[in-house]
């Protein structure tokens, strides 16, 4: 750790989709016997993560391959959703503190007609799909059709999400990105979806492919959140990935847009490096949307290790007072039937000089204990966030 530093900060990296085991309720979903770390290892054979097995991520439950480490170096544990839905927004969300009382709408027969009328008028454009689909399969059934009209692909899937594809020749990103935005604003009451999703792609007939100016437009969470408390107390909030779309920007103070997991690592590194007090807040997108999506469990496996890899470095890059805190949203496992993420538990690993290491944290009743901690830690008192219990009081070092 560096000491080149003293001030108080929490470093939160979401690995977008990385579940460690199905919640009791998981069958409500169509998820029963998922677990992505787990059917990943089964899959693709033992996991080389030493880094990630050394903070304790094999002392939370059994993943085959991964032995549990004799003296984690983290605190460990797995925490359960209590939000309905498997989406992220909710994760995010509730990871912030913000619970739910039910679950965003979803359409899995299309959204309305007379909604889809009324969009086409606004936008100018005529629209093909109006379905549940994978967006990589959808792209290359309509894509033809979306090149020769100028339509714009729309489709949804398990989760709440409105979702626009055009080819980047057919429909420019500017137009693509003002259409979601007229979207945004026509989806209201029971048609709130948590996110319409811009996909644009380019490519010839039969190899389409998506490129990365996807962008995600998000309700603004209704409640105050982590991200609100730390900013309003006058310290950074820096959201790298796609934090500040998941939070419509509310409560962050400067947002790091990136496109892969390397980017998103290298911003990281760049955001601790601005010497800050506060939150950074990052998202790794590619588990879910490379790999988890597209059923790829040997492409998930190889950014779980590169990831791993990258540890290291991020831990010789934290001061004293720093506070490392990796976890999930949800599950996204790529080896079970479909495309669509997994109502699953999500591993928690803390990390830092000022905590008591080999804690077992257990299973927390809610993602917002994650909050409610870091909200701890930098504030100062308890109670901050109106939802989560911290567990600051339980893994810091006496001093």
């Amino acid at each position: 750790m560096s000491e080149s530093q003293a001030i108080k900060r929490v470093v939160l990296i979401i690995m977008d989709s990385v579940g460690i085991g199905e919640l009791p309720d998981a069958s409500l979903y169509g998820d029963a016997g998922s677990h992505t770390l787990k059917n990943i290892a089964k899959v693709c054979g033992p996991l080389h993560i030493p880094n990630l097995s050394a903070l304790g991520l094999g002392n939370i439950v059994p993943i085959p391959g991964i032995e549990p480490a004799a003296a984690p170096l983290a605190c460990f544990g797995r925490m359960a959703e209590r939000s309905p839905g498997k989406d992220t927004t909710t994760g995010h969300w509730e990871i912030a503190g913000l619970v739910l009382p039910r679950a965003f709408p979803t359409f899995p027969d299309g959204f309305p007609a007379e909604f889809i009328r009324a969009f086409e008028e606004r936008v100018g454009r005529k629209t093909l799909g109006n379905e549940t689909a994978s967006g990589t399969e959808i792209i290359q059934r309509l894509g033809d059709e979306q090149v020769r009209t100028g339509a714009l692909i729309v489709y949804t899937s398990a989760d709440s999400v409105f979702q626009i594809a055009a080819h980047e020749e057919s429909v420019t990103v500017d137009e693509l990105m003002a259409i979601c935005r007229i979207a945004r604003e026509m989806l209201t009451g029971k048609l709130e979806v948590s996110r319409v999703i811009a996909r644009p792609f380019l490519g010839k007939s039969g190899a389409y492919v998506r490129t990365p100016n996807r962008h995600d437009f998000s309700i603004k969470p209704m409640g105050p959140t982590l991200l609100d408390h730390v900013s309003a107390s006058g310290q950074s909030v820096l959201a790298v990935g796609k934090i500040s779309d998941v939070f419509a920007g509310r409560g962050i103070t400067e947002a790091f847009l990136t496109k892969s997991n390397q980017e998103g690592m290298a911003q990281i590194l760049a955001c601790i490096a601005m010497n800050q007090p506060g939150l950074v807040m990052a998202n790794l997108i590619d588990f879910d949307m490379l790999y988890g999506h597209r059923n790829d469990a040997e492409g998930y496996a190889r950014a779980l290790e590169e990831m791993d890899a990258w540890l290291p470095t991020l831990w010789h890059s934290l001061g004293q007072e720093d506070l490392l805190i990796l976890t999930a949203d949800h599950g996204c496992d790529p080896t079970m039937p479909g495309t669509d993420h997994s109502r699953e538990y999500v591993p928690i690993l803390v990390y830092g000089a000022g905590v008591r290491a080999g804690v077992d944290l257990g299973i927390r009743p809610t993602f917002a204990d994650l909050g409610a901690t870091a909200a701890h830690y930098l504030l100062g008192r308890e109670g901050i966030l109106a939802y989560g219990q911290s567990f600051w009081g339980t893994i810091r070092k006496k001093r």
